[in-house]
């Protein structure tokens, strides 16, 4: 049956604490939703699940007592009907696809930016409004209208002068090297700046996905390195 348009509850679940506070406080600075809950386990999500009506999970799929696929298998055999957008540094191919199986709408990788959220919420909320006053499809269209409602439209998310295509890259070198790079060994191979090496190590960093150590190689100011964490 649909339902009418109002607020929508969000569960947060996740156990970086940096990386919670700061999803809660993107959800809560995009209309139309609000925050009943932040967690960091999974034995605490499935609670807040019972306690609240939950609209809407934002899961990350690694968390310390239990893989987010399990929690969401736990969801739907308890009979909880909330929509799942998982946010997330999992990567697996296998993750994703068992993710989708499970119902998740959405699958967010970090690092974002607040803008990838936030397109992510409206697309959702859009989904949700299409819902109102309809209890049946009368055509193909509109069903595929009404699915398709809740990818956001593809738009620039990351700081100005940055690209998804060469973040992909930056991050699948570092994962890829096992020891740290510094940035002109990242430049070097992947055919970029040094400067524009840096700035897209220093994202990650600051999105909490690589880290920074000192290499020090005889005399002389120590070079930095980046190792991915993620």
């Amino acid at each position: 049956m649909a339902e009418p348009a109002r607020t929508l509850a969000v569960l947060v679940v996740e156990d970086e604490p940096v990386a919670a506070e700061a999803h809660t406080a993107y959800v809560r600075r995009v209309p139309g939703f609000e925050v009943v809950a932040t967690v960091a386990t999974s034995q605490d999500a499935l609670k807040a699940l019972r306690e609240h009506a939950v609209d809407l999970v934002l899961l990350d799929m690694n968390l310390p007592d239990r893989h987010g696929l399990d929690i969401l298998r736990a969801m739907r055999a308890n009979g909880h009907r909330a929509d799942v957008i998982a946010v997330t540094s999992a990567r697996d191919l296998e993750v994703v696809r068992s993710a989708a199986s499970l119902g998740v709408v959405q699958y967010v990788l970090k690092p974002f930016a607040f803008a990838t959220l936030r397109d992510r919420l409206e697309a959702y909320r859009a989904f949700r409004l299409q819902l109102v006053g309809e209890e049946q499809l009368g055509t193909q269209a509109e069903v595929d209208e009404l699915l398709a409602g809740v990818r956001p439209q593809a738009g620039a998310t990351l700081p100005k002068g940055m690209g998804e295509e060469l973040l992909g890259r930056v991050s699948r070198a570092l994962r890829e090297a096992g020891a740290g790079r510094s940035a002109s060994e990242l430049a070097d191979q992947l055919g970029v700046s040094r400067v524009t090496a840096r700035r897209y190590a220093e994202y990650l960093c600051d999105a909490r996905l690589a880290g920074r150590t000192s290499r020090y190689a005889g005399a002389g100011r120590p070079e930095v390195e980046y190792r991915w964490i993620g």
